[in-house]
């Protein structure tokens, strides 16, 4: 029994005297750090900054973008039938010397540029009164020359006739501004609807192409972004707990954040100087993209390192000011409190005033 109590009593000790060791030895934890995560970015993941901005990826068109579309040329599909209000180009060699058909020079020949002879509302070309009117509509431009040869050879021995397409009355222009609609195509009118949303300027060059092709021989189309308006950022100013306020703005290329800011028109009074870009990431990327700014280094000391580039669908987010926020909360709990209080003064002060109003009216009827 007593070699029980007394080996019970070491090992009560024991672990007594470890544990002491051990409290004044302190926790040792294991580092489980990964020294390779403290080492510097590589270059090509530095977000670029103001002396090292970078030109965006070629543009992608998207709705509401607006495009600037030029044709050059727009000439018909063979075989081209002639229409009303068309304008051919005439010339014909051997006529009567006082009665030319298209415009002569001194020595009374035909010039090279020709005639300009509009097709009436019958059809029909008036070739003048010595000749006639013609009738051609419908017809290719080979028909209409033997046409107007055997009308000619009622009245002329061997006549020469040329006939062009000045301008064809059925060819609407193209040139002009055109909308991205929402299902990311441009309305090209009485010509269909083209897609062209996610495309390059040079991939839609080539649809327009490709689709007027339809209906003209070789079009010539050129294409311009006359207003950027699908790639935008945000600048999002906290409100001091009165409703945060969003401003929408096309972006150009070469914002920074100094440039954004002074886009909206700087700080507001509620605002403090704690600002970073949120950038937006793919879905189930699993983290967030900050970028602290610091707002005093950038104005104050002209630094650079944290200007950075604004990218398409960034949201640079200054914070509120906390006592401007402190100052909006005490006043919206007071407020009421305040309404409440100038209530019960201005119902107790009438009630008043009506009792005065009454004492002095039984005092007028009694005489006093």
């Amino acid at each position: 029994m007593t070699t029980t109590c007394f080996t019970s009593q070491r090992l009560l000790l024991a672990v007594l005297a470890l544990s002491a060791a051990i409290g004044l030895a302190g926790c040792q934890a294991f580092d489980l750090r990964n020294p390779s995560l403290e080492e510097p970015v590589p270059p090509i993941m530095e977000p670029p900054r103001e002396k090292s901005l970078v030109s965006l990826p070629s543009y992608r068109i998207e709705p509401p973008d607006v495009l600037q579309l030029e044709v050059f040329k727009l000439v018909p599909l063979p075989p081209y039938r002639a229409e009303i209000y068309d304008v051919l180009q005439i010339q014909v060699m051997g006529t009567l010397l006082d009665w030319p058909i298209g415009p002569v020079d001194t020595y009374g020949r035909p010039t090279p540029d020709g005639g300009y002879y509009l097709v009436e509302a019958e059809g029909t070309v008036n070739l003048g009164p010595a000749y006639g009117t013609v009738r051609v509509a419908g017809m290719t431009l080979e028909q209409i020359e033997e046409a107007i040869r055997q009308h000619l050879l009622q009245v002329l021995k061997a006549p020469v006739v040329s006939v062009k397409l000045a301008r064809a009355s059925g060819t609407q222009p193209i040139s002009g501004p055109y909308l991205v609609g929402p299902d990311g195509t441009v309305n090209l009118r009485q010509y269909g609807a083209v897609h062209v949303a996610g495309q390059t300027i040079a991939e839609t060059k080539v649809a327009l192409e490709r689709h007027l092709a339809q209906y003209f021989d070789s079009p010539e189309v050129s294409v311009d972004v006359a207003a950027y308006n699908s790639k935008v950022y945000y600048v999002v100013t906290a409100g001091a707990g009165l409703g945060d306020n969003i401003v929408r703005v096309p972006i150009t290329g070469n914002e920074t954040v100094l440039d954004a800011i002074s886009n909206v028109g700087g700080l507001s009074q509620l605002s403090s100087k704690q600002i970073w870009i949120a950038r937006p990431a793919p879905g189930n990327f699993g983290c967030e993209q900050v970028l602290p700014v610091d707002w005093m280094a950038v104005t104050r000391g002209g630094s650079t390192a944290t200007n950075y580039q604004i990218m398409p669908g960034d949201r640079i987010f200054i914070a509120e000011d906390d006592l401007a926020a402190l100052a909006n909360f005490v006043n919206r709990l007071v407020s009421p409190v305040e309404r409440l209080v100038g209530f019960t003064s201005l119902g107790g002060s009438t009630a008043r005033n009506l009792q005065t109003l009454g004492r002095q009216y039984n005092a007028q009827r009694r005489g006093f």
